[in-house]
């Protein structure tokens, strides 16, 4: 089939590259001609493991092209995706949708013959109507309908999310885009998964009902590991005994810092703005987004308690700064107030990244980077681990204590064991361990 995919991001990139997998003509299309031509160059904008090879190896058998020209793009399309930004409105949380509308505009001028346009951005519960709304309304014999979509796609591992879902959900109003969505996603049917079609608010609430209770979970754990540092238990056996019920599962049940990244803090923000303005108001939502905010200040609070009470003069040598591993993804990482709490105390703060320091850059211009780790140690009064990258699982332990000025690890994931640490002579923090 013939699709078009406007936006080139995260979720466009990704979602265009695998339809192109599977045998479909795709069309990725963005605004930004520097990102489009950096893409016909062979560069990958964002960093996902796998994604440079998928793209060159559709494009090179002409499946995948890329291109600004929005209109022509559309016109002979049997299906457009919108997979443009929603962020966080500034001043009151709500999504901002202006790109989707921009869109759903120019759209609606070049449709020809009948078309599904599918919102695979993430947006709130009626976003699908307005959508239709503004088509209807700048071409009134515009032959189309609306889907929706969602993505659910996990950075650093998003090519298999997508090829291997869970479930695809797909909210439709007319029957007619059944049929056009089956195909699109019949190359799945070797992996039996199943696709749910429901109403199109079912499907665009579904989205968010599903990443405010993954950021739940985290929410959870994280205050359980909180609990366990106070009565001397340990958090990575809390969870496993509670994981291995099958009602509950030990996805998302990892103590750390706090969750981050493009979609956790948005989506919990915006459905909480929904619930508000529909009067259904989202306690327990409210108050994941509420301890999520609070937790990342107390991740610096253990740092500079390690040492004391005070950090201004030292320097604190962080390792990772990207929100998960296997992203260069720094939107909302716990790192950003680590930092920013760290430097406000008068520490000198020196961060190594395998992938997101030139996201980091410009956002922490307080920071001194490095080009390894090793070299970030050197001559720091603590070490502290912000993401669990496998690179830094395995560092040299007794290099590490050799380059430290003073022994000090505050594992703010867990990487590490506390009892084989604490043998090598480090004083070691955890999250919710003793």
């Amino acid at each position: 089939m013939n699709i078009t995919m406007i936006g080139s991001g995260y979720v466009g990139l990704v979602s265009g590259a695998c339809f192109a997998d599977f045998g479909h003509n795709v069309i990725c299309v963005d605004a930004d001609a520097n990102k489009i031509e950096r893409l016909k160059s062979g560069e990958i904008p964002i960093f996902e493991p796998g994604l440079d090879e998928l793209v060159a190896n559709n494009v090179e058998q002409n499946r995948l092209s890329f291109t600004t020209e929005l209109e022509s793009s559309v016109s002979g399309a049997d299906a457009v995706f919108i997979a443009v930004g929603t962020p966080s409105r500034r001043g009151d949380g709500h999504a901002d949708l202006s790109f989707v509308y921009a869109v759903a505009q120019t759209i609606a001028k070049a449709l020809k013959g009948f078309t599904v346009v599918v919102n695979k951005s993430t947006v709130p519960v009626g976003t699908g109507d307005e959508v239709e709304r503004i088509i209807r309304e700048v071409n009134p014999d515009a032959d189309f309908t609306v889907v929706s979509n969602p993505e659910f796609l996990r950075e650093g591992a998003a090519i298999e999310d997508f090829k291997r879902p869970d479930r695809v959900v797909i909210g439709i109003e007319d029957p007619r885009a059944r049929e056009v969505m089956e195909e699109i996603y019949r190359p799945l049917s070797l992996n039996a998964p199943p696709l749910v079609f429901v109403g199109r608010r079912t499907s665009e609430l579904t989205k968010y009902a599903a990443n405010a209770f993954l950021a739940t979970k985290i929410t959870f754990i994280n205050e359980i590991a909180d609990l366990c540092e106070k009565v001397g238990a340990d958090v990575q056996d809390v969870a496993r005994g509670i994981g291995l019920d099958k009602r509950i599962g030990g996805k998302f049940l990892h103590a750390g810092p706090g969750y981050g990244g493009s979609c956790f803090p948005k989506d919990t923000l915006a459905l909480i703005k929904t619930g508000q303005d529909e009067g259904a108001a989202l306690r327990i939502v409210e108050t994941v987004v509420a301890v999520n905010d609070a937790r990342k200040r107390a991740m610096a609070r253990k740092v500079i308690n390690a040492l004391g009470g005070s950090v201004r003069g030292k320097k604190i040598a962080l390792l990772g700064l990207a929100f998960k591993p296997n992203t260069d993804d720094m939107r909302d990482a716990p790192s950003l107030a680590i930092v920013a709490s760290l430097a406000g105390d008068g520490a000198q703060v020196h961060a190594y990244d395998p992938e997101s320091m030139a996201q980091a850059r410009p956002l922490m211009p307080e920071v001194t980077f490095h080009d390894n780790a090793y070299s970030a140690l050197e001559g720091a009064d603590a070490l502290a681990i912000v993401t669990e990258w496998d690179a830094f699982r395995a560092l040299d332990l007794d290099r590490v204590r050799s380059l430290l000025k003073q022994p000090i690890i505050v594992d703010l994931r867990n990487v590490y064991r506390p009892g084989d640490v604490r043998k090598r002579g480090f004083t070691y923090v955890s999250v919710g361990r003793t």
